[in-house]
């Protein structure tokens, strides 16, 4: 080896070394590396920060506002309400969620998909009576599972197509991974819904905090032109079930009517009496297209910003409000602010919102003007609540949002459009219609995802430079000499799966497309199979909850443990080498 050679492979394996210990967080990681790379020489000056500038780190930053327009303007809402329901048995419930989950993963960022859904699925768990673990790790491994069907599903389809660009002039296009990795995700949805779940250890803790929920007593108005007029309120109660809301009551010119408003005519003006919480009442009133109880002062503050905040707030003993109702003290009209509802420990609430009297320790649900939300906390005197993200979906743009991504889509994938201008088009129309708020723009980015892609960028551009992806790929062949095509695609996606449980997967694919083009290349046939080996295979973090951001965000909310991964995960794994491998012959012969 050259001494190049070694200081690269030092470096990659400081790298890896620092993200397994996970003590320091892995974009500093990346760019200390990076930093190091170009003080030892072994990555030229001009080409430090070109991976910032690269295809792949665009992609992946648009996609992810992308995701949060869908989101906002409930393009995803509408898939989930019109396609869940929470009657059915676990086995169908978790294929269908996962059936959801990835098809919208492959459409968007897998991340955003699972924090779309996660909620939804708590919510099902908590009115089913049951531990959201049995569930919440299959829904984490079906929306893995779906970015693999599409380029812009998962970062490392947008790399390794990127990296295909600069080794063999072309990238792969919107639709190439979808015969192998479609097809494998079909596979593995199939096994974790009809036998994957039941390996998982079920935990009780798991089901009590998903009853750890606040629920608020809030109202929501008929709307004048509502489609709900004349309807009794009893029909509205199978909605209402559907998005785990409860129907207590209706009011009328001020007056509740409690027990027999189930049969009550609908009017006008009407205020539908309702006990959720936040993001269950958010889905109900858009899926009923429903305004909240003071509408005109909702219309004031959507002109007054960029959107609506939801913000929750603990009233205490020094709180402004405690003692007074929200109409006395002019929460309205002196900080320009809703209260939409109130959670009182189980109690029930007589009067409407605006007009109860707050006590201590009362939770607030209360609409604001983006970026508000500090100076009416302030006002108000009360605690707010840990940011759950809450906002406020509007469903005006929920069409425009949908046409908008489709052609997009379509554009890319009959190769009319370059696919990062394509979405940068649509970027750019999110922000104009301020689907995605101005100033929400750039929150919407995972700004470390970005750093590690554009710091490992150019040490992988460096290391196949100086010949060390060469050395690994002789390696790897020398290893394999002799053996048949599909062994040596399984000991490539083996070797690329391993690196991926344990790492990032952005990175895994980063050094092993390279490996794997240097492999063709030493065997001379064609590098498309191996590198669709790779792709499919750094996508498979399927043993660890440290492998995949969707397999940590389920790890405390699921009650899972370190050691419940594999229990599932080495058999899906399994799976996805025996089903792709065929599929990789079949479709991208050698």
């Amino acid at each position: 080896m050259t001494q190049e050679q070694i200081i690269l492979f030092a470096l990659f394996a400081g790298v890896f070394g620092m993200l397994l210990w996970g003590r320091i967080r892995y974009d500093i990681v990346a760019f200390s590396a990076l930093m190091l790379g170009v003080v030892l020489g072994v990555v030229p000056t001009d080409q430090a920060f070109s991976g910032f500038g690269h295809p792949a780190t665009l992609v992946v930053a648009l996609v992810l506002v992308v995701s949060t327009g869908l989101m906002r303007s409930g393009a995803v809402g509408l898939i989930t309400r019109t396609l869940v329901d929470s009657g059915r048995n676990l086995g169908m419930h978790i294929a269908l969620m996962g059936g959801v989950g990835g098809v919208m993963s492959a459409f968007m960022n897998n991340v955003a998909a699972l924090a779309l859904l996660m909620p939804v699925d708590i919510q099902t768990a908590r009115k089913a009576g049951r531990s959201p673990s049995l569930s919440l790790m299959p829904l984490s491994f079906a929306t893995i599972l779906g970015g693999m069907a599409t380029l812009i599903g998962t970062p490392p389809n947008i790399i390794i197509a990127s990296i295909r660009q600069d080794s063999l002039g072309e990238p792969f296009r919107m639709f190439d991974f979808a015969p192998v990795g479609g097809l494998t995700a079909i596979a593995g949805m199939a096994f974790v819904a009809l036998i994957g779940w039941r390996l998982i250890p079920q935990r009780d803790d798991a089901m009590a905090e998903a009853r750890d929920f606040a629920a608020y007593i809030a109202e929501l108005t008929v709307p004048e032109e509502s489609d709900l007029i004349g309807k009794r309120v009893a029909e509205l109660m199978p909605d209402a079930d559907k998005a785990d809301v409860a129907i207590i009551g209706l009011a009328r010119n001020g007056k509740r009517l409690y027990g027999g408003a189930r049969n009550t005519e609908i009017r006008a003006g009407d205020e539908l009496v309702i006990e959720a919480v936040p993001e269950a009442l958010d889905e109900f009133r858009s899926a009923m297209d429903l305004a909240f109880s003071d509408k005109s002062r909702e219309k004031d503050l959507k002109a007054e910003g960029d959107g609506l905040d939801i913000l929750e707030l603990v009233a205490t003993a020094d709180s402004r409000i405690v003692g007074k109702t929200a109409q006395s003290i002019g929460l309205a009209w002196r900080q320009r602010a809703v209260l939409l509802g109130i959670s009182r420990q189980g109690r029930r609430i007589t009067k409407q919102v605006r007009k109860t009297t707050v006590k201590q320790g009362d939770i607030l649900l209360v609409l604001a003007a983006r970026d508000h939300g500090a100076d009416i906390t302030s006002w108000l005197g009360c605690l707010p609540l840990a940011d759950r993200g809450l906002s406020v979906t509007d469903t005006s743009k929920t069409w425009a949002a949908i046409g908008l991504f489709a052609a997009a889509v379509a554009l890319a994938s009959f190769g009319w459009l370059y696919l990062p201008i394509a979405l940068g088009i649509v970027v750019v129309a999110y922000t104009l219609l301020k689907i995605v708020p101005l100033n929400e723009l750039y929150d919407s980015i995972e700004w470390p995802v970005i750093v590690l892609l554009g710091s490992m960028i150019p040490l992988g551009m460096a290391l196949e430079d100086a010949g060390g992806t060469a050395l690994i790929a002789g390696g790897l062949v020398g290893l394999t000499e002799g053996w048949p095509a599909w062994a040596i695609l399984t000991v490539l996606m083996v070797v690329t799966m391993s690196l991926s449980d344990v790492l990032n997967n952005t990175a895994t694919a980063i050094v092993a497309a390279p490996v794997g083009i240097q492999m063709a290349n030493s065997l001379e046939v064609s590098p498309d199979p191996f590198l669709m080996a790779v792709a499919v295979a750094a996508s498979s973090a399927f043993l660890t909850p440290i492998g995949h951001k969707n397999n940590t965000l389920v790890l405390g909310p699921g009650g899972h443990r370190f050691g419940d991964y594999w229990r599932m995960g080495l058999p899906l794994e399994a799976i996805v080498i025996a089903v792709s491998v065929p599929l990789i012959l079949i479709f991208w012969p050698l």
